[in-house]
């Protein structure tokens, strides 16, 4: 009978898989997939609504605002979480404290920064004034992501997924419900008003994760320089990565807007990028319940790490392959069912995307991973080497290939980097590639048999 390699013994390993993994991954999934399906249908009512250029804008809107909110929270959230999974007593308020200090000025230097250079950023992105205008009106959005992004990381630190996935849901669910009166009562968008309702919804999930996670708030308030230093420690590296890699997810609509002052041309790829993220569910989400737990168990050694590292991956490749070559097999379908008949063009785009989506898992697993083993600025390293290899393959492929030289030129740079992750992992935790394989397999395995059970109870019942 197939079973898994073990590299270390099965049944000290028991108690990491069983009742917080599935407790967490059910509130940490439902999170994700809440996360990406609102976002998505989200998008299809927008893009049924709005032209082609103001999809695009919407896209730029997006992009910017996304890069500031995961950059901020990748910096504090993981180093408040390090830091407080390690930590006991008066210290852990102190951290959470100087996270929040250092969160408030990281928020306050970005909105200097807007008022300053948004209609610089407008004007170099070919959008005229519309899109200083949004991002200015976002403003009340950005200062209630101080609370809510602090809150998350207070809730995550202390495994309580339920509270974080409550806080996304209703952000989320209050969005949606705004935007579909618009349309059930024909109300026409305007552009400025969908940065308003971001807010609205941003301060409304900050509410309704303060009432889910307030047991883990203590109401004191102690800052200090030594925590400062030590989260900026930590995080310097992490977020000089955060930013090089969220850089990386929309360097090919940057470049295009640049390059073809099309927002049309963008809004082609915003589409194809939006579907291609519903492969992503099942990466992210296990990123949220891996980590707190790499970060107790890095101290027992990389044999731990290892295993979580090939074990997760191994699930997750049973997800994201069938889904992906779905998508492959089926694009003009798939796109045209979703976006309509206007964005055809994206298929092409979107079969690309998928073949990136195949191995995804392998390179955003990893890059945590070296994160939590104390390998931050390495990671660092291999982000800007990412990035600046995907800028010159996409200026070449661009200029090659024209309007899907963005999208080949991302497939080149994430095959040759997810070669470059596996032997920097190899060298430092000893992954086999092997193993991997060997995990997905028992997990389909495992289903089939689930669902052989299942099935023949059923049966048996109807007997």
């Amino acid at each position: 009978m197939f079973e898994p390699v073990r590299s270390i013994n099965a049944s000290p390993l028991k108690k990491y898989f069983s009742s917080y993994w599935i407790r967490s991954a059910f509130f940490s999934f439902l999170q994700r997939f809440s996360l990406t399906v609102f976002g998505f249908i989200n998008f299809i009512i927008l893009i049924r609504s709005l032209s082609k250029p103001e999809m695009g804008l919407w896209a730029f809107f997006l992009v910017i605002t996304n890069l500031f909110e995961s950059t901020k929270s990748n910096l504090l959230k993981n180093a408040h979480i390090k830091f407080v999974a390690a930590s006991e007593g008066e210290e852990k308020t102190a951290i959470a404290s100087s996270s929040l200090v250092l969160n408030a000025l990281i928020s306050f230097v970005f909105i200097a920064f807007l008022f300053l250079f948004s209609g610089i950023l407008s004007n170099w992105l070919h959008t005229g004034k519309e899109l200083e205008r949004m991002l200015l009106w976002f403003t009340p959005g950005m200062i209630a992501l101080v609370f809510f992004s602090h809150l998350e990381a207070v809730s995550q630190s202390h495994l309580d997924f339920k509270s974080v996935f409550a806080g996304y849901f209703s952000r989320q669910v209050l969005f949606f419900l705004i935007i579909l009166w618009h349309k059930i009562y024909g109300v026409p968008f305007s552009m400025i008003y969908l940065p308003i309702y971001q807010s609205v919804s941003i301060v409304f999930g900050s509410l309704t994760l303060y009432f889910f996670g307030k047991r883990h708030l203590l109401y004191r308030f102690n800052p200090s320089r030594e925590w400062i230093n030590k989260i900026l420690g930590f995080g310097g590296y992490v977020f000089g990565s955060s930013v090089l890699s969220n850089i990386y997810t929309n360097v090919d609509q940057l470049m295009i807007a640049k390059i073809t002052a099309s927002n049309s041309m963008v809004a082609s790829y915003n589409a194809a990028i939006r579907v291609s993220a519903l492969v992503d569910i099942p990466s992210y989400a296990a990123a949220e319940i891996l980590l707190p737990k790499v970060s107790q168990v890095v101290k027992d050694g990389s044999e731990k790490v290892k295993y979580m590292y090939e074990r997760m991956v191994g699930i997750l490749l049973c997800f994201t392959t069938p889904v992906a070559l779905f998508i492959i097999l089926f694009p003009n379908f798939v796109i045209t069912f979703i976006a309509g008949p206007q964005y055809a063009d994206s298929a092409p785009i979107l079969q690309l995307y998928m073949l990136i989506g195949i191995i995804r898992p392998v390179q955003n697993q990893a890059a945590n991973i070296l994160l939590y083993i104390g390998k931050a600025k390495l990671s660092f390293i291999l982000n800007a080497f990412y990035l600046t290899l995907n800028l010159i393959m996409n200026y070449i492929c661009l200029k090659q290939f024209g309007f899907y030289g963005a999208a080949i030129g991302n497939v080149i740079t994430c095959f040759v980097g997810t070669f470059i992750w596996y032997s920097v992992l190899r060298k430092n935790i000893g992954i086999d590639y092997n193993n991997i394989f060997r995990y997905a397999l028992f997990t389909y395995k495992t289903i089939y048999s689930r669902m052989g059970l299942a099935l023949a109870k059923m049966k048996h019942v109807q007997v």
